[in-house]
């Protein structure tokens, strides 16, 4: 934050700059012990849609990576065969892109790991729509929770294991 808030003013100066701030998939899905990691990591992404909306008419795009790394943190937690896998070569070669002058796009948030990038979007349902004039109390909202929560056709990972489907899917596939 700090460091982005005292290069904003140059990049609007100049009318160009890029950020790539690193978010986390602990901020996008949880993982157990690590709210306040968590937390702080799925605000960076706020913190990327706002600028990017700030920052796009003064040509300055700002985006975020949530990277699965081989870390010390990871390290007894995965396989080793994958831990090796998760180098930050198979990382940097997406924020050299988004860093520079080809990439177009802004307030994306792209998971980064094992050789796999995928582009998280928010999702929300259709919805259902109650009448504000009459009004509604609970059980109404309970008559047509199907509704409200019907996401058909979109996938929605509900945790870490399910977030790194597609990535392992990857891994398996080019054969660790």
């Amino acid at each position: 934050y700090k460091v982005t808030r005292a290069a904003w003013p140059h990049l609007r100066e100049q009318a160009y700059g890029r950020v790539v701030f690193t978010s986390s998939t602990s901020g996008i899905y949880g993982n157990f012990g690590q709210s306040n990691y968590g937390m702080a990591k799925l605000g960076l992404y706020g913190l990327t849609r706002t600028l990017a909306l700030e920052g796009r008419k003064n040509n300055i795009l700002v985006n975020a990576i949530a990277p699965t790394g081989g870390t010390r943190m990871t390290e007894g937690l995965i396989p080793p065969q994958v831990f090796e896998q998760l180098k930050p070569e198979l990382v940097s070669p997406l924020v050299v892109y988004l860093g520079s002058s080809a990439c177009e796009d802004t307030s994306g948030l792209y998971e980064v790991g094992g050789g796999w990038i995928g582009k998280v979007r928010w999702e929300r349902s259709l919805g259902f729509g109650f009448d504000p004039k009459a009004g509604f109390d609970a059980e109404d909202v309970a008559a047509h929770w199907q509704q409200i929560c019907d996401f058909e056709n979109a996938a929605h990972p509900a945790d870490n294991v399910e977030a790194l489907r597609e990535m392992m899917a990857n891994l398996q596939k080019h054969a660790l």
